[in-house]
């Protein structure tokens, strides 16, 4: 059996998981981001005693590493690193805006854009195709009302906490699809088995997190 524990600190939430291949078999969530370093370790072990699977037994460690919260990746990067060192497990590092997309890989929209709020009006985002290829790569990139053109041509499906940034004239457009879909713990185990399956890992001595641009630190009263 293939075991995969499962580490999210990169925004407002945290959680952590243990899956077999890619189905979830326990799992543990915190909503208190200033919590999150506390939170992590004794998760783990609850997660670990609740399915009966030593850590010793994992496969792999998956992390979500960015770009998000600046204190938040260090933390989840940092413990991942930690447990793969110890044990000497292979270290699978996976992107958040990817993660946010990924449920509507297939969808017939001609865009997919995940996007992640960095405060006052920027956000960090990208776009991939339906089939998950990059239409354009990471960015931090401040909102107005004449941000997406693309719109105007294609219709594309805005996802994460930064499309709360959106103004009405792109929020209310035809072409624009706004899920009320959040992504979990179900597909951060997906890519992580897929990356696991090809043997994609991480370099454990020189691994950072992606942090897009220098600090960023979410503002609670900029979330909705």
């Amino acid at each position: 059996m293939n075991y995969f524990l499962h580490i999210n600190t990169a925004l407002e939430h945290a959680w952590v998981g243990l899956s077999e291949g890619a189905r979830t078999i326990a799992f543990r969530e915190s909503s208190f981001q200033k919590e999150h370093g506390a939170f992590l370790q004794p998760a783990i072990k609850a997660i670990s005693l609740e399915a009966g699977i030593p850590l010793a037994d994992l496969a792999a460690v998956s992390v979500i590493n960015g770009p998000g919260s600046y204190t938040g990746l260090r933390v989840g990067l940092s413990a991942a690193k930690g447990i793969c060192f110890s044990l000497h497990k292979p270290l699978i590092c996976l992107s958040t805006l990817e993660w946010l997309a990924i449920h509507f890989k297939g969808e017939p929209v001609d865009r997919i854009c995940p996007m992640i709020d960095a405060r006052r009006m920027e956000v960090f985002t990208a776009s991939f195709d339906p089939a998950m290829k990059y239409l354009k790569p990471a960015e931090n990139l401040i909102i107005d009302e004449n941000s997406f053109p693309e719109l105007a041509n294609e219709r594309i499906i805005f996802t994460g906490n930064g499309r709360n940034k959106l103004p009405d004239a792109i929020k209310f457009h035809p072409h624009a699809v706004l899920p009320e879909f959040e992504p979990g713990i179900p597909e951060q185990a997906d890519m992580a088995y897929m990356a696991y399956q090809q043997q994609i890992f991480a370099d454990l001595a020189y691994s950072e997190p992606f942090y897009l641009k220098s600090f960023f630190t979410p503002d609670k009263k900029s979330v909705s």
